[in-house]
């Protein structure tokens, strides 16, 4: 087994939440345009735009309000009011403009794997000014020894992103909640991966676990963490 040198972290709904504001915003979205679709409907026409534009806008609240925008022009058929635009741009600033709230051991677990000599990386994915706004708001950014915000999680991009630090995939592990993004393509680029799950999970992101790989495992939150590093060195 090669040894573990780096410990690398997602940000959204792993180490600060996330999802919350997604689920609340989209809950206004609802309602703002109940008077032209139905709930259902509106739902899922909306997760089909996010799902058709994530390849053009990526990942992040920029991405999800222009799909609301595009939903409201849709279910509308180009009648939607100035005014219903005006108001999910609002929404969007909101999200962007919202405070930063660390989940439970979030500080502990990567104060652990500073501490413990790791090197520690932040690799999350979404639009570059609103995770660097994040990163310093959590106060949590002195901890780490590099931060990799990408458009997207692959296999080949975790070996990019370990290379420009220095380090080698298949000697580091990957903590995050999205067993599609942090989990499987870092366990097909050599290293562990390490899934937390979170209450609430974007449908994009659901992928089976794969229970019997030998470098995958499985904590209840990011309390049990500094146990399992100290299990694998």
């Amino acid at each position: 087994m090669s040894q573990l040198t780096a410990i690398a972290f997602d940000a959204d709904d792993t180490l600060w939440q996330n999802e919350a504001f997604f689920r609340m915003t989209q809950a206004r979205f609802l309602e703002l345009l109940a008077p032209h679709a139905d709930a259902a409907n509106l739902e899922t026409r909306l997760v089909a735009a996010e799902r058709r534009n994530i390849g053009a806008y990526g990942f992040g609240v920029k991405g999800f309000t222009l799909s609301m925008i595009e939903t409201a022009i849709e279910v509308t058929e180009g009648r939607v009011p100035a005014g219903v635009i005006g108001q999910i741009l609002g929404m969007g600033r909101d999200m962007l403009a919202h405070s930063v709230d660390l989940l439970p051991h979030a500080e502990s677990a990567v104060r652990h794997a500073h501490e413990a000599g790791f090197r520690v990386l932040l690799i999350t994915k979404g639009d570059l000014l609103h995770q660097e706004r994040k990163l310093a708001q959590s106060g949590l950014g002195e901890l780490f020894h590099g931060v990799e915000i990408v458009s997207d999680k692959t296999p080949e991009v975790y070996v990019r992103a370990f290379a420009r630090h220095g380090l080698q995939a298949d000697q580091a592990m990957m903590i995050g909640n999205s067993m599609k993004s942090d989990v499987l393509p870092m366990l097909e680029a050599g290293g562990w991966g390490v899934f937390v799950p979170h209450e609430l999970e974007w449908a994009f992101e659901r992928a089976n676990a794969p229970e019997d790989h030998p470098r995958f495992r499985r904590i209840s939150d990011l309390g049990a963490l500094p146990a399992l590093i100290d299990s694998l060195t």
